[in-house]
């Protein structure tokens, strides 16, 4: 999954940074993305409807058994988030920054022509959100904890883990208009440009107490166990300071939902925040300043064609034919083994399990794609990966 500065799926990863998006620009262009998706009456997505869900409990529920909701967790005293506290809040940030390649993969699987300039701003999130795992699991390792990723990986559909953006469903899609809007912006969504309804934490509320909390108990840090890799345009080296701890997590809350600095600051580099790169492609123009603001009026970002991947229900496709079943678990297998190496790196396999676990993430695309050309018998759309632990 890490370790390398090419595409892990085989095409050569362009290198790339990010742009500098403004406190000013994420109030503008939030104003431009509807609460409802105007686009659902025309959208291709066989599944229909909103990604969003009513009545999950207000903290959700947390990661797995054992890792506690992140609105528990932010409900604890500071003075008592210690050693302890920071060790279990790793543990959710483990899974919750797990659970957004899943979705991620699908949406960039299912676009046919890599070369576009929607292909290439998903895959640049894919190796940001590889690079946000391999930061939280090296601060795990800091303070004596162990990633226990298996166990992490979230069921689709379902909600973050955590309880993270209380009412959003998360699920598994090819590419479409309204997958853009309901899943992959709802998951990178900055508190700053939204009006928020609901009273759960957001990634930045967890990332900052976060960030806090390292800088108030000021554990010792062990480099023992620690990685070092090349993902994508971002060098994952091990954490040794409070200064380190820092400098990794504001990256990690930039590249998702963007800088809450003054309009006199900026970011390090030139790409927007995920949740704006997503916002180009569901607007179908990139982000621009105008006489107002910022506004979707930029360079055109044509809407790609995409393999028409349906909606993965809730435990599973049923019946599948044998074909698609081999292909299924021949998918699931790979997702175990690289779930399973991931965790071993960080238990003293190091970089050997590391690479084993670049390899069977490559591994993946391969069914994954033929699974996205098959059509569902008696139903709209296609096949696609389930993203299940065998």
């Amino acid at each position: 999954m890490t370790g390398t500065t090419e595409d892990p799926h085989g095409a050569a990863a362009e290198p790339l940074g990010r742009r500098t998006f403004l406190a000013s620009a994420a109030l503008a262009a939030a104003a431009q993305v509807p609460a409802a998706d105007p686009a659902r009456a025309a959208d291709p997505d066989p599944a229909g409807g909103p990604g969003q869900t009513g009545g999950l409990p207000e903290c959700g529920p947390p990661a797995r058994p054992g890792c506690r909701s992140v609105a528990g967790l932010l409900a604890v005293p500071r003075a008592d988030r210690g050693v302890a506290w920071l060790r279990q809040a790793l543990e959710a940030a483990v899974a919750l920054e797990l659970a957004t390649l899943p979705p991620y993969l699908c949406a960039w699987w299912s676009v046919r022509d890599r070369r576009s300039e929607t292909a290439r701003l998903i895959r640049r999130v894919i190796g940001d959100e590889m690079y946000h795992l391999g930061v939280v699991c090296n601060l795990l390792v800091a303070v004596g904890g162990r990633p226990r990723i298996r166990e992490a990986a979230p069921t689709y559909p379902g909600p973050l883990p955590g309880g993270v953006r209380g009412g959003l469903k998360v699920y598994l899609s090819g590419l479409t208009r309204t997958f853009v809007h309901d899943v992959m912006m709802a998951i990178e969504a900055p508190d700053t440009p939204l009006a928020r309804t609901d009273r759960s934490p957001s990634i930045g509320d967890f990332y900052g107490d976060l960030g806090k909390a390292f800088r108030e108990a000021a554990p010792e840090l062990s480099a023992r166990g620690q990685l070092s890799s090349r993902i994508g345009s971002d060098e994952l080296t091990p954490v040794k300071t409070l200064d380190d701890v820092e400098r990794c997590l504001e990256i990690v809350k930039e590249q998702g939902e963007g800088t809450e600095s003054s309009p006199a600051d900026s970011f390090q580099d030139d790409h927007p925040a995920h949740y704006y790169a997503f916002a180009e492609i569901y607007h179908g123009r990139q982000l621009r300043p105008d006489a107002r603001g910022w506004s979707f009026t930029g360079a055109s970002v044509p809407f790609p064609d995409a393999r028409p991947m349906a909606r993965v229900p809730a435990g599973g496709w049923p019946h599948p034919a044998q074909r698609v079943r081999q292909l299924l678990d021949r998918f699931d297998d790979t997702y175990a083994t690289v779930l399973d190496k991931l965790e071993a790196a960080w238990s003293g396999g190091g970089q050997s399990a590391m690479g084993a676990a670049v390899h069977a993430m490559r591994a993946m695309e391969e069914p994954a794609v033929e699974l996205m050309e098959i059509t569902i018998p008696d139903a709209p759309g296609n096949y696609g990966p389930q993203f299940r632990r065998p």
